[in-house]
Order: structure tokens, then sequence, then C-alpha cells
């Protein structure tokens, strides 16, 4: 069986079997849209035909085992003859065309410019002796053809060819109105911007680039159009030369492109527009110029402040800014948790914010009793006094439901990016404002390798960071210490970010390390800031004490009721 016999038993028929590409309709997909839609491009060799549809994005091959080179017709290589010009044509015409463009007959003439049939203007590329490698045509309604089978090149490609500064434009008319205000080293493409781009290598629309180098050039301006197509055209431009070699100009708003400046701004403007075009930066690396509004805003007041908790002995050490990272720590059982989770409904309270929690050490069902505790300020459970009513929980639990959403995942230990995916998605879709993980050590810390477990608590805390600074998301991690020190007493010291697993991570890459530690004699609870990078903005090094009111089953400042604080 041949290769177009295989071919067809995939419903796939072509016009041709030379060597090269060829377009077809996609027997997977038939595009309903446009009966003459050919979406399946498939390639012929000698051994083999290969498709892929633009549409359905099937794709396959077949391939011929005995490798019979007479199954698929010779190429025939077509000699591509140079263009005759026929400037013969009405002076008038186009004299009244480029009247209005601003460009003089000096200039269309120089580059051979010519009418057929006082309908089509002839742009010829690259004239020499009455010759050209293409002409392009264009009527005054912007109609587009060219010369049939003609050579590619790049417009002006004589003047450009060897310049070290070249202005890349999107269209013959642009070329002639830089060339009018004296700036010869412009050049365009024959076919225009893409709809779309793709950045394909193959791309017929830029073979030209390969055929007519610009390989002296050292600084690309790129002046396409302002609108989308000239964008497209823009990234693809850029994708071929590289940013380190493109420059980029700043276009009056009421311009689409160079012929617009040059009409409506005159040439002096067009001049100056190239000549402070500007260097793309570079990936990473910023100037000044890029931050100094927001210097100015920091000075004058006009930044994101941070929020109180609502606590004064609290809101005097430590307060909240979007797009922290904090990490809270203590020994078990001292209340990490529960303090958390009563410094976010104060939050939610009185500022409106909606947080995710990852919290699996326990079942979300006990998290959101606890959470309805704090809200109604009431015992939950059966046999103490003042128990909240049921209409009183399912008002907590609304409640609780438009400020809280809880991540699992239930079938398996999540690691770190799984559960800031769900945090992002859940940022996009319900507008969220902070996320906790508690506790860190029931992210699944599965290491590769050589990998160490430092060095993957620093990629752990760099995703959190880095998910924080791009969402405004404030992230809490409540991390377990390791090791603590005992006291001269017995007890133990408070411990610090540097007695939790991969210490210096977590104490130098945070911004802000807070320890939660109880006195269970009085059954208060110490909140110790240990670290605030920018103190004086949302907290400083510190500590307060709350105690914990059994009565409404949350920790407050103490009042002079001392029976609220005692069973």
């Amino acid at each position: 069986m041949n290769l177009q016999d295989k071919l067809l038993e995939h419903g796939i028929r072509l016009k041709s079997y030379t060597e090269g590409t060829h377009k077809a309709k996609c027997p997977k997909c038939q595009p309903p849209h446009n009966s003459a839609d050919r979406p399946l491009s498939v390639t012929v060799d000698i051994e083999s035909i290969v498709w892929f549809c633009h549409h359905c994005e099937d794709t396959g091959s077949v391939h011929d085992e005995r490798n019979n080179v007479k199954q698929i017709n010779p190429v025939k290589k077509k000699v591509v003859e140079p263009v005759k010009i026929d400037t013969v044509s009405d002076t008038k015409f186009l004299d009244e065309y480029f009247v209005e463009r601003s460009i003089s007959r000096e200039t269309y003439k120089h580059f051979c410019i010519h009418s057929k049939d006082n309908k089509w203007i002839a742009m010829p590329y690259n004239p020499h002796n009455n010759r050209c490698d293409n002409i392009k045509y264009r009527t005054v309604d912007k109609k587009f053809k060219q010369t049939p089978n003609a050579k590619k090149s790049l417009y002006n490609y004589g003047a450009v060819k060897d310049s070290i500064t070249v202005v890349f434009v999107e269209g013959e008319i642009d070329v002639l109105s830089l060339w009018e205000v004296g700036i010869r080293n412009a050049t365009t493409l024959p076919d225009g911007a893409p709809a779309k781009a793709n950045f394909k290598e193959g791309d017929k629309r830029f073979s030209c680039l390969q055929t007519h180098p610009l390989n002296k050039a050292q600084k690309i301006i790129l002046f396409v159009d302002n609108d989308g197509a000239g964008d497209n055209l823009n990234k693809e431009l850029l994708h071929r030369y590289g940013k380190d070699k493109c420059w980029y100009v700043e276009v009056p708003k009421d311009c689409k492109d160079a012929n617009d400046v040059l009409t409506k701004h005159g040439a002096a403007t067009l001049k100056k527009i190239v000549e402070q075009a500007k260097p793309y930066p570079v990936d990473g690396l910023y100037s000044v110029n890029e931050y100094t509004s927001q210097v100015i805003d920091l000075y004058n007041g006009n930044y994101t402040k941070p929020i109180e908790i609502g606590y004064p002995s609290v809101d005097r050490i430590y307060k909240v800014l979007k797009g922290t990272f904090h990490v809270w720590t203590g020994i078990p059982n001292h209340g990490k948790s529960t303090v958390l989770d009563q410094f976010l409904v104060s939050i939610a309270q009185r500022h409106g914010w909606k947080f995710a929690m990852f919290s699996p050490e326990h079942s979300t069902s006990m998290h959101i009793r606890r959470l309805a505790q704090i809200v109604t300020e009431k015992p939950f459970d059966k046999g103490f006094e003042g128990r909240m009513s049921s209409d009183e929980l399912h008002n907590a639990l609304d409640w609780v439901k438009e400020h809280f959403y809880f991540i699992e995942t239930r079938e398996h230990i999540p690691n770190i990016k799984k559960i800031l995916d769900i945090a992002k998605e859940s940022v996009q879709k319900f507008g969220i404002n902070g996320i906790v993980i508690d506790p860190y050590n029931e992210v699944d810390a599965k290491r590769q390798g050589n990998y160490r477990e430092d060095e993957h608590i620093r990629d752990f805390i760099s995703s959190c960071k880095h998910f924080a600074r791009n969402t405004d998301c404030t992230v809490w991690v409540v991390a377990h210490p390791t090791k603590m020190q005992k006291e001269n007493d017995g007890g133990y010291a408070p411990p610090t970010a540097y007695d939790i697993a991969g210490a210096s991570h977590w104490h130098n890459q945070s911004d802000a390390v807070v320890t939660v530690h109880r006195d269970f004699d009085d059954d208060s609870i110490n909140i110790i800031t240990r670290k605030i990078r920018e103190q004086g903005l949302y907290g400083q090094i510190g500590q307060c004490t709350l105690v914990y009111n059994h009565k409404k089953r949350v920790f407050e400042e103490r009042t002079l009721d001392v029976s609220d604080y005692t069973i």
C-alpha cells in the first residue's frame, strides 16, 4: 500500500502529493463555520506524510516501511524571476494620494512607486535597473495584493542591510514617512502583521528575515502600528531579534503609526520619536524610574496601610499588612491555632477579609465548631452555662460561610504547590485575602535525591512569599518547634523561629515571627513578636498578654471582673 492510500484510510485527501506542505480539510473536525476552511497542514516527503490540524489539534502520520521513493511525485523547484517595473503612470493620481500623507513626489519617486490603472498604487521591493524582487499593490481604500510567486524580501533592503541601526515599521507608507524626515534606515515586511503571534520558526511571513538578514544591526527600533496586529508583530520581532537588540518608541495617543505622526504632528515630532527610542528593559532588572511614583506615594503616605486586629495591646506590637508572610510558633497545646483563629475572626469582622484554611490536624467540622464559638462568644457543647442557641449557631455558620473556606485534599497529603494552586483559585473566584497553613509539618515534605531538609524549607517559604506578593494575600504558617529549652523551674522557655527545623530560613525569610506561650497557672497567654521586618509600619518587637474568658470562650484584654477568667 502506497502512502497516498494510507493517507486516504485516515480520510485525508490532497489535491497534490508533491513534496512540501499542503492544506486540506480535517476529517476529524470539518469546521462548520466556513466550508472553505482547510485547517489541516500536511507535510509530504518521500518516506512519510505528517499532518496537524490547526482547528482541533489532531495529529498523525503514515510511513513507508519499504522506503519506496517512487510513491511521491518529485518536487518541482520554481525559478523566481525578477519583476519588471512599469513606471509609466498618472503622476496626478499619486500626488493626490501622497499629499494627504505629507509625502513628497521626490520621496515616492525615489522608491519607484507608480500607479496601475489609476486604481492601484504599485510599490516595488528593492528596485534596480527597472527590475525588482516583488511589487506590492494597494488601493486608496486599503485593498492589497502582490505579484504572484515573486521573491519575498524586506522593503528598502538596500538601505538597511548594512545599517547599525534599523527602524522596523509595519507598512511601506511608514518607510516613506521616515524617509521624508531624513531617516533612511527603515524597513518592513511584505505581508504585514500577523493575526496572532505564534513564534513558529517556519512561518513564511517572516522567511525574508533569514533570506535578507540584518547582520550588522546592533539596534533595531520597533515602530509598528499601535493596535492588536501591531502588538503581535512587535512580539514576533522581539522573539526573533531578542530584547537585548530591540528598542521601542512612545507614540502620541492619537496616532496609530509613523505616517499618522507625520500628518498630525509634523516631521520634527516624528524624527524626535525615533531619536528618543528606548531600550527594552532586561528581564528582572529595573531602574529607579519604575519605582519613582511608588516612592513618592510612600513619602506622601499614599500606600496600603496595615490593619489592626482589634486588641489594643496586640495592635501595639503586631498588625497585618497585605502580601506578607507570617510564621507562628509555640509549644504544642499552648493555643497557637486558637489565638490565630480568633485574630482572623476579628480581622474578618472589622475589615471584611476572607480566608482559606489548610488545617488538617483537626477535622473541618471541629474547626468550624471552634470558629462558631469565637463568633458567638458562647460555648458550643452541652452542659455549659450560656450555651449558644440553635439560632445563634446557624447565624454563626452563615457568617463563617461568608468569610472562611477550607482546603482539603482528602486522598493524599498535599505538597505546597497543590495548596497554593487551590489558594490562587480561591483568590480569583472568591476574593480571598489570607491563607493559613496550620501546621507546616502536615504538608508533604518528600524530597528528591540529595535535596536537604533546609533546602526544602527554604523553597517552601519562597513559594509562600511569592504567592503572597503576587496575589496581595497574607500567608500565615504555624510551625511547631523541634527542640525546646528547659528553664530552671522545669518549665519550657518560649520558643523562637530558631527552634523550628530549618531555623535560619524561618527567621530570615519571614516578614513577621510570632510566638504564642501560655501560662496555665492563670490561663493567660503571651503574644511575643520575635521579628517584624518593617518595624513601626506593622508592629515592633515586644510582647503582650491576653487572658482566657471561660464564659465567652475567647482570649481578651484583662478586665476588673476576675470571675470571667475562672472556671
